[in-house]
């Protein structure tokens, strides 16, 4: 079948329709009459149930059940027709299925069949009844369909009535081997007589097919007491003309009567509102959002415990704050989130270590554990030690170098907190600088001055007392002053001995020029 546009029922298709003036019948006051509409957010509906005008009593019977629908045309006469239609109405509402389920709503149809033939036994009805059953269950663009007999059920479609259902009658078997036409089967005499029907045989078989369906369209079923009344044609009409469901099935029971009403006329008109599409869209997308909610979770769970795996097996060596530290994890980030977390900060510069280690630091060392890298440390630390001890070494031997006169020689400079010890007689408060003649060959001026031990003499000097050696028998005491040096004599001029216990510092005296001794002395 070729797929319609899909929407509602086209304005152009109702405001076109030429316009019917239809008679109007007051339908709720007729005897065992019966009607029922409703709506839901897919489906809206009506149906109506008229016992006609030549028969005395209804044997029709509808369900109206969303999303099941049926209708049933009793056969059998009084107490036989309408209670064979109400239990294969009542079979159905048992065992039809929830869906659009072909095979099962077949299945469904045959229970009822089963049922009806066990009524009598029951004490339900009479032998020899029987009905008609066309069912179907919508569910959103599916239309399962079960059928047996000569009830009908239409479908519009953009504006065009098509027949679903194939009667099980001699007429239109008669019409299938185009012995008579469809108009001629809607007048012929044996035009009820039916070739399957619920009640009569056990084996009896239901057709059963799905159909495709979608927004905007109309479905009808029927009883043959309108389409035996009313021609396909006059239905379409009715069906585009009329805007809802309990209008179009008032218009349609009524055009049965109006035309002759020789028949129970029963109707169930239902219009597809929404077929699913759209919400099984924005179902989707809703679920679609939260699979992929879910789905940011679980990665995000993943990532989470990945970074705590990965932190807590790997160690690397890299820098902070200009220092060496130690990291647990792997250098880099996932998804922003850090692979690594600051472990130890050591005191180590990383300025101090060579240049190509600094760079390989910045990118990050790894180890194989936290030991190794506290080891790694110590072995920087290692080697920095011993590169400053022999800076240490280098600038200790660069400060002990002598410094030179432009002739090369070296000066030495004596420390001006350094006295040389000397013995004296002299007491030892005093601290003016000796003077007086100085033998030749004494020390240059300003030398630092030696001690001399008590009771002994300098290298080739001579006793104060005529230059002979000192008695030792003799006291200080009496000693007279020095006499004059002799002025042919040749030996150096004797150095007066100072003989005492202590010894003191004496300040070096400032270089000073000494008077030459006379010819004659003094």
């Amino acid at each position: 079948m070729m797929r319609p546009r899909r929407g509602t029922l086209a304005a152009r298709d109702v405001t076109q329709a030429a316009p019917v003036s239809r008679p109007v019948l007051d339908l709720s006051g007729r005897p065992e009459a019966t009607s029922t509409e409703g709506k839901n957010a897919h489906l809206s509906w009506a149906a109506r149930s008229d016992v006609g005008s030549v028969r005395e009593h209804n044997e029709d019977s509808y369900l109206v059940d969303p999303p099941l629908f049926a209708v049933c045309d009793g056969m059998g006469g009084h107490a036989a027709g309408e209670v064979a239609s109400s239990i294969a109405i009542r079979t159905l509402a048992e065992e039809a299925p929830k869906e659009a389920d072909a095979q099962a709503l077949g299945e469904a149809v045959e229970a009822a069949n089963a049922a009806v033939i066990a009524g009598p036994a029951r004490g339900e009805g009479r032998e020899g009844m029987g009905c008609t059953c066309t069912t179907c269950v919508i569910s959103n663009d599916r239309m399962a369909v079960a059928h047996v007999g000569d009830s009908r059920l239409y479908l519009l479609h953009k504006g065009m009535l098509v027949r679903v259902t194939h009667d099980h009658s001699l007429v239109e078997e008669l019409v299938d081997a185009g012995e008579i036409t469809a108009d001629e089967a809607r007048t012929h005499p044996n035009r009820s007589w039916v070739t399957r029907a619920l009640g009569s045989d056990p084996d009896m078989y239901a057709d059963r097919f799905d159909v495709e369906v979608e927004a905007g369209e109309r479905i009808i079923l029927c009883s043959d007491g309108l389409s035996s009344m009313i021609e396909d044609a006059e239905i379409e009409d009715i069906a585009v003309s009329t805007a809802s469901p309990s209008v179009c099935v008032d218009a349609l029971v009524t055009a049965a009567i109006v035309a002759g009403g020789h028949d129970n006329v029963t109707c169930v008109v239902i219009d597809i509102v929404s077929d699913g599409v759209e919400e099984a869209a924005h179902s989707n997308a809703k679920r679609t959002a939260l699979f992929l909610t879910l789905g940011g979770i679980i990665l995000l769970a993943a990532v989470v415990i990945t970074s705590v795996l990965l932190i807590g097996s790997f160690w690397y060596l890299s820098c902070s704050g200009g220092r060496v530290a130690v990291y647990q994890g792997i250098e880099g980030d996932l998804m922003g989130l850090p692979l690594s977390n600051l472990n130890y900060v050591s005191e180590i510069e990383l300025d101090d270590l060579p240049e190509a280690l600094q760079h390989q630091l910045v990118e990050g060392i790894p180890v194989s554990s936290q030991q190794d890298a506290l080891s790694t440390l110590d072995s920087y630390r290692v080697q920095l030690a011993a590169e400053q001890a022999e800076a240490d070494e280098t600038a200790s031997a660069v400060g002990d170098t002598p410094t030179t006169t432009p002739t090369g020689e070296p000066i030495t400079t004596p420390d001006a907190t350094t006295a040389a010890p000397v013995t004296t007689d002299e007491p030892a408060a005093t601290s003016e600088p000796i003077a007086g003649p100085m033998a030749k060959g004494a020390p240059p001026q300003g030398s630092p001055v030696t001690s001399v031990p008590t009771g002994s003499s300098t290298s080739g000097s001579s006793n104060l007392n005529s230059g002979t050696p000192e008695d030792p028998s003799s006291s200080s005491d009496d000693l007279d002053a020095p006499d004059a040096p002799d002025p042919s004599s040749d030996a150096p001029a004797p150095t007066p001995a100072t003989p005492t216990t202590d010894t003191f510092i004496l300040p070096v005296p400032e270089p000073f020029a000494l008077p030459e001794p006379s010819a004659g002395g003094e």
